[in-house]
């Protein structure tokens, strides 16, 4: 347990679960390599285990249950010129995106707090997702000179609609009604009933009946009534488009596409246009092809400008805007953003072939 717990996240067997805990709510549950590598290990010990029925998975901190990757370690390495360190850190990230995508046990993520980036991808791609009445997810990695990953190339373009799209170029946090419409959360169920999941773990409980027992309807999605608006603005055919028709729009969601709009602007840029790509390629790939293509990306972006300047900016904190290199989507060069797609790295990332249940 020392071990684990220095590593800011533990691991138990409580009877027949084996329970996850997030634990370093001085970092908001950022994550680092170490911890992405002892998840992949103990998903991978626990699959075959016939002791273990399911996992559980849950945060200490009282509003937050990860704020993804942490910041600050990837500001330091980027000062210091450690690309290898940054490129591992994400190869441990997308192998247990992986990993947890093969995990067919019962994965029960109990999520009532803020949850974003690397946060989504220790815990969508299980069997199960919860969230509380706290929940809040959201892919605000464009703000940071980066790419939605972690899967956001998979599952994002397969939201409803357009709304991948919008969540993608805009880093809008959504709740738990929003998210359950999406079917990025499995249940809606009232924090008060955790602890009732986590035993019905232990106790070799069939979790669906009891999951969909404890579930509550949460009401309309937050995006509903903007959702024509959505899919008529982010249908276009590139960001300038879809930045002019949220300039031109008219009526009731005039006041929603400025605050839209506003809010891309404030983006980087190049990132804006790596992300619009990745949507557009998304729903021809699998996962797998997903997280390898994020890979790619990732390997190319954190040498750009951009990524050392959105993180810096954003560990710096008091409002300080970045200073994105080229400063505007009319100088982003299309063929460049094109290359990053299709020029290979060195050490791409491979996956194994992983049958479920690993």
């Amino acid at each position: 347990m020392g071990l684990s717990e220095a590593l800011g996240i533990t691991f138990e067997e409580i009877d027949r679960a084996g329970v996850v805990t997030l634990n370093r709510p001085s970092r908001l549950n950022a994550l680092k390599r170490e911890m992405f590598e002892a998840l992949s290990e103990h998903y991978r010990r626990w699959a075959p285990a016939p002791h273990i029925y399911g996992v559980v998975m849950q945060s200490t901190h009282p509003s937050v249950f990860s704020s993804g990757g942490d910041l600050k370690v990837l500001h330091d390495w980027s000062e210091q010129g450690a690309l290898g360190a940054i490129k591992e850190f994400y190869r441990a990230a997308y192998t247990h995106a992986w990993v947890l995508e093969k995990f067919i046990r019962p994965n029960v993520p109990l999520i009532n707090g803020l949850v974003l980036g690397g946060g989504i991808g220790i815990t969508l791609h299980g069997t199960h997702c919860v969230a509380g009445e706290g929940y809040r997810f959201g892919m605000p990695q464009v703000g940071i000179g980066f790419l939605p990953d972690i899967g956001g190339t998979f599952f994002l373009p397969r939201l409803l609609g357009w709304t991948g799209v919008y969540l993608a170029l805009t880093g809008r946090l959504i709740g738990p009604a929003e998210a359950y419409r999406q079917r990025l959360v499995s249940h809606t169920i009232p924090a008060a009933h955790f602890d009732v999941i986590k035993d019905a773990l232990r106790d070799n409980h069939p979790i669906d009946r009891l999951l969909d027992g404890l579930h509550r309807e949460p009401g309309e999605g937050e995006l509903v009534r903007h959702t024509p608006m959505i899919n008529r603005v982010f249908s276009a055919p590139s960001v300038e488009a879809i930045l002019a028709r949220l300039d031109a729009e008219q009526g009731a969601d005039e006041a929603f596409a400025r605050e839209t709009a506003a809010e891309m602007r404030k983006k980087s840029p190049t990132s804006l246009k790596v992300a619009f790509a990745q949507m557009k390629l998304g729903k021809s790939l699998d996962l797998a092809g997903a997280l390898k293509l994020e890979f790619r990306l990732a390997s190319h972006l954190i040498e750009s400008h951009d990524y050392r300047e959105g993180i810096a900016a954003r560990i710096a904190g008091s409002g300080r805007a970045p200073e994105w290199q080229p400063a505007n989507l009319a100088d982003v060069d299309d063929e460049a953003i094109e290359r990053l797609f299709t020029t290979p790295v060195e050490h791409e990332l491979e996956l194994e072939e992983l049958t479920p249940g690993l």
